[in-house]
């Protein structure tokens, strides 16, 4: 059976061929590490593409200090959930093997040993980095290195904002050893008492309430200076004050991660009450990991991996800073030299030739929004708009991440004041997101709103609101579809599609989703939706054995994705098949890939790059070339909540959403699919062996670059410019074949 070469793509004028991954020997009958990449590995290949950007020195030096520490919160996160779930398979005896075939132990044993390295390299990039922002006149200062001037200030700051907050706790048989919460970080003291010369050792846990580091006034820096010091720098320093009467022999700091998951039984009787006592039992979860300065006291070590039942393989010493992920308060320090240029995200000028009227618009045509380079103001302006309209009568919307300073809750509760009728299928089961989630359950409940939790042992992760409005020609449904979250915050920097429509048959599909959710009233015959864990997986399924028909049948095929992750092992299979057919397969993968390219007999006619930059890549997107060369407009294309994981395809209610309409169908897949698979700047090869290079290492020095950021940054959409296009026709993109591999 002959194989059609993947095509590359490129913007016009020519901007140079990217470098192809190379092409390994067979895989046929291999097991399971030759057919799969393991998931956690993958997971940490990510988080040091991540970390490279904290090397990117095209990047001003606090964008790149905010990468650092983005690399040491996903450490954590990593540690606290998947770490910590792997120890406990592995204290309870299972032996169940993951995609790769290593059992739990041996995952650990891997994960470590790389964590090690990440840990290590971070710090290198940390120095780097604190080198360099000295340079520019940031200086983060440890206890002992402090300008004159500012002594007399810090000493005042420590008697009055730090002293009356900390507890120094005597380590001793007459004090039992305090509970260090998750993420705690704290001091121990080796003391003499000089009255009689008795040693003794005390704990100072540093309150989560401080912040890491306090700024030095400028009045007492010198001009054009800025001066960080950390409140564990300040205790040490002063420490004196803290233990009056004592000889201070050493001190060192420690921070403790705990198991951090959340495992809720099914048959729960009360789902918020349930879910308000497992909060609490995460925030005294088993210790997973212990960080400490590699001169800690010995004896102070043994001490807390006794008291806090540590396992020796658990612990890392660091010559560094302790919890990188604090720096992120530096990162934000009012330098604006030192970080990107601001970036307005444009209003939909479709909109606004409608006199900001959102239902005018999407029922004239649907329309696709682009965050973060389109404003999710048009979200939030939707539901304000449906809770001010007369003759709105109902609004249903699902929330999984809605932020700490919601627009969208507040838009909903002033529906349901307004005497709407507004039903919300909160989400508790969202990771780190459950405390907040019931708090704007209950300020909701309180409004009148219809507030649901959906399934117990389902999430409900598809992103999706109705509003449904009497007209003059009977009752019409207005609809949102999203690849991402209701949150404002992160929709500043996630890459995400928000899709309004008014097509009858997506509002009639829209209306049986959300019945089973709020009902468990499982969907008839659905029109256009494919809902997890229903159809969904099937449908993708489908869409692959279609492409896979039509190359043997010598038709063009070809399937692009792009999604955050892909670990299921039917769907890995699936495209494996499909490049043994000769399909044409181009992903577009952010984190986690099991699935392995460009392995001889298996999977060579897939490629697989990750894009990782100035925002987050977040949106899902499933394009099927449908017998005609991609991208053409009779490709198959679909936006979706789901990634390519067995969770989202089997255990979640998610949305994969076809996409018809012509403008917002090319502006999908001609400007934000294929600007993707172009991207020269961002982007990393995942080769066959598990690694990754950047695509632009490989580049010759006269092919022109192309960074999909920025393009999108300066180039507005097709399906939000209305009229706004005569001005100005959006550049388009095209494919140029690739030169022979």
């Amino acid at each position: 059976m002959g194989k059609s070469l993947p095509h590359s793509v490129m913007p016009e004028p020519s901007a140079g061929s990217a470098s192809t991954p190379p092409i390994a020997g067979p895989a046929a009958n291999a097991p399971g590490e030759r057919l799969y990449f393991n998931r956690e590995l993958s997971w940490l290949a990510f988080n040091e593409r991540v970390l490279a950007e904290a090397r990117n020195a095209s990047y001003p030096l606090l964008e790149r200090l905010r990468f650092l520490s983005i690399s040491g919160s996903n450490l954590d996160e990593f540690m606290m959930i998947r770490v910590a779930g792997l120890v406990g398979q592995v204290q309870r005896g299972i032996e169940k093997p993951a995609i790769d075939g290593r059992n739990p132990a041996q995952q650990l044993v891997a994960i470590r040993e790389k964590i090690a390295k990440l840990s290590s390299r971070q710090q290198e990039v940390w120095r780097e980095l604190r080198e360099a922002l000295a340079a520019a006149g940031i200086h983060i200062a440890d206890e002992k290195r402090v300008r004159p001037a500012a002594h007399k200030w810090l000493k005042a700051f420590f008697r009055e904002e730090i002293l009356p907050v900390v507890t120094p706790q005597a380590l001793d048989p007459a004090h039992p050893f305090p509970f260090v919460q998750n993420e705690g970080l704290g001091l121990l003291f080796s003391l003499t008492r000089k009255s009689d010369g008795k040693e003794l050792m005390e704990m100072v846990l540093i309150p989560a309430a401080l912040p890491r580091f306090v700024r030095v006034p400028d009045t007492h820096c010198e001009a054009g200076e800025a001066v960080f010091i950390s409140i564990a720098s300040l205790i040490q320093r002063y420490a004196k004050k803290l233990f009056p009467g004592f000889a201070i022999n050493g001190d060192g700091m420690f921070r403790v991660l705990r198991d951090s998951d959340i495992e809720i039984e099914e048959e729960a009787e009360d789902l918020v009450r349930t879910f308000r006592s497992a909060i609490q039992r995460r925030r005294r979860g088993q210790v997973i990991q212990l960080e400490i300065e590699d001169d800690f006291d010995p004896r102070a070590e043994e001490m807390l991996l006794e008291q806090l039942g540590v396992q020796e393989a658990a612990v890392i010493k660091t010559d560094g800073i302790i919890g990188i992920e604090r720096l992120g308060e530096i990162a934000a320090a009012d330098r604006p030299d030192l970080k990107f240029e601001p970036y307005s995200p444009r209003y939909p000028e479709r909109i606004r030739e409608h006199d900001g009227d959102a239902f005018s618009a999407i029922r004239e045509k649907d329309i696709v929004i682009h965050h973060p380079y389109e404003s999710f103001e048009v979200v939030v302006d939707f539901i304000r708009q449906a809770a001010a309209d007369p003759d709105v009568v109902a609004i249903k919307q699902t929330l999984y991440r809605a932020g700490s300073q919601s627009a969208v809750i507040n838009a909903l509760i002033e529906a349901a004041e307004a005497g709407k009728s507004v039903t919300a299928v909160v989400e508790l089961k969202a990771r780190f997101d459950e405390e907040q989630n019931l708090k704007w359950a209950s300020k909701l409940e309180r409004a009148g709103v219809q507030v649901i939790y959906g399934f117990t042992d389902w999430k409900t992760h598809a992103k999706a609101a109705m509003v449904v409005r009497r007209e003059e020609d009977g009752f019409r449904t207005y609809c949102h579809f999203g690849t991402g979250n209701y949150h404002p915050a992160t929709a500043r920097i996630y890459t995400d599609l928000s899709f309004f429509t008014a097509n009858p048959k997506l509002g009639r599909d829209a209306a049986q989703m959300m019945n089973f959710v709020t009902g468990y009233v499982e969907p008839g015959e659905l029109e256009l939706i494919a809902v997890a864990p229903l159809n969904l997986r099937e449908t993708l399924y489908e869409r692959i054995d279609t492409e896979i028909a039509n190359a043997c049948e010598g038709k063009p095929a070809a399937i692009w994705m792009k999604c955050n992750q892909i670990t299921d092992p039917g769907m890995i299979d699936r495209l494996y098949q499909a490049s043994r057919a000769g399909v044409a397969i181009e992903l577009v993968v952010r984190g986690i890939c099991c699935l392995r390219p460009g392995v001889a007999g298996m999977s060579d006619n897939i490629r697989v790059r990750s894009i990782v930059g100035r925002f987050l890549e977040h949106s899902r997107i499933y394009a099927f070339a449908n017998g005609e060369k991609m991208p053409g407009v009779r490709a198959k294309l679909f936006i979706s909540s789901a990634d390519l994981m067995e969770r989202n395809l089997d255990r979640r209610v998610e949305a994969l959403i076809p996409i018809r309409n012509r403008t917002v169908h090319d502006q999908i897949l001609q400007q934000v699919l294929l600007a993707n698979m172009l991207d020269t700047e961002q982007s990393w090869w995942l080769h066959p062996d598990g690694s990754y290079s950047l695509v632009a290492a490989d580049l010759d020095k006269s092919a022109k670059r192309f960074n999909c950021h920025h393009y999108f940054m300066t180039n507005p959409s097709l399906s939000g410019r209305g009229g706004a296009l005569e001005a100005g026709a959006v550049p388009r993109l095209s494919l140029a074949r690739e030169r022979q591999r």
